[in-house]
């Protein structure tokens, strides 16, 4: 009677958990809601079939304990019994899989109108990359990676000149407007994962996975890895912000492309410096003297 009661209980309180915990997604901030979908869907037919069992052995332990004088029947098979297991059985795993096989569907299949968005995942730091104004990232390499070129961008592809490189810092993306993310990781693995975003994907050394979305709400999002990546992984983290197109537009227009990055530093007397960083310096100096007089 003890375990027949515990039992119930289990179920009881699972499923008052479920409902009541304060733990749930994060807001989503994509047109990712498909998954959400097939996630509940998922927990309904799991929560019923555990609801069910559990149940059925509380009833059996209940109403076949041992009592003086009884005696179990023994039945090694029963066809209708075991057909009725199948068929139930069946219709679960069907359940459980259509769902997500059309949301896979829609997962790989990247709209026609999407732009491309690098991401290169390096111990413990997101870099990225956005096409210039031809349209079109320039190719990669690998072995090309050093510190004057962090994202490996091969220099003699004219394409990657005007490649826009955001390197170790936030990422600004135009809200409505669907992006395909070219994942790239110049290390180990990693998995690049804004959770109110919902897609993911992960990133392995040698190859390009990708994943698209389209952002549906203006923020700041975090993202995390989550691939265990080496003793920093905890610290991996970066910071997507999804923008109006004009505040989009806006931060894209103060960002360095490769070919000024890769260009050779100017060097030589302080007349020949550019009036910005001249101002800059007398500016630096005047505090300096405004410190010393206090």
């Amino acid at each position: 009677m003890a375990v027949a009661l515990v039992l119930v209980l289990i179920v009881v309180g699972s499923v008052l958990f479920h409902l009541l915990s304060p733990w749930w997604w994060t807001p989503i901030a994509s047109n990712w809601a498909y998954i959400d979908n097939t996630i509940i869907i998922t927990f309904w037919i799991t929560g019923v079939v555990f609801a069910a069992v559990v149940l059925f052995m509380a009833y059996c332990v209940f109403r076949f304990r041992h009592r003086e004088g009884n005696r179990a029947a023994y039945e090694p098979e029963n066809k209708r019994l075991e057909s009725w297991l199948t068929i139930v059985t069946a219709v679960g795993v069907t359940a459980l899989l259509v769902p997500g096989l059309f949301v896979w569907s829609r997962f790989v299949n990247v709209p026609s109108d999407a732009t491309e968005v690098e991401v290169v995942g390096q111990q413990w730091q997101w870099s990225f990359r956005l096409p210039g104004k031809d349209g079109k990232l320039g190719t990669s390499d690998t072995r090309d990676v050093s510190a004057d070129n962090p994202l490996g961008i091969i220099p003699s592809d004219p394409n990657g000149q005007d490649d826009v490189v955001v390197e170790a810092a936030d990422l600004h993306l135009p809200v409505g407007k669907p992006v395909k993310m070219l994942l790239r990781s110049i290390d180990v693995l990693h998995d690049f994962y804004v959770p109110e975003f919902r897609a993911k994907m992960d990133m392995i050394p040698g190859s390009v996975t990708y994943f698209w979305f389209t952002p549906t709400k203006t923020g700041t999002f975090q993202v995390l890895c989550a691939e265990l990546c080496g003793q920093g992984h905890p610290l991996m983290h970066g910071v997507v912000m999804v923008d109006t197109q004009q505040d989009y537009l806006a931060w894209l227009g103060q960002q360095q492309t490769f070919a000024q990055l890769s260009a050779p530093a100017q060097t030589g007397s302080a007349d020949q410096m550019p009036a910005n960083a001249t101002a800059s310096a007398l500016n630096v100096a005047a505090k300096l003297e405004t410190v010393e007089a206090h």
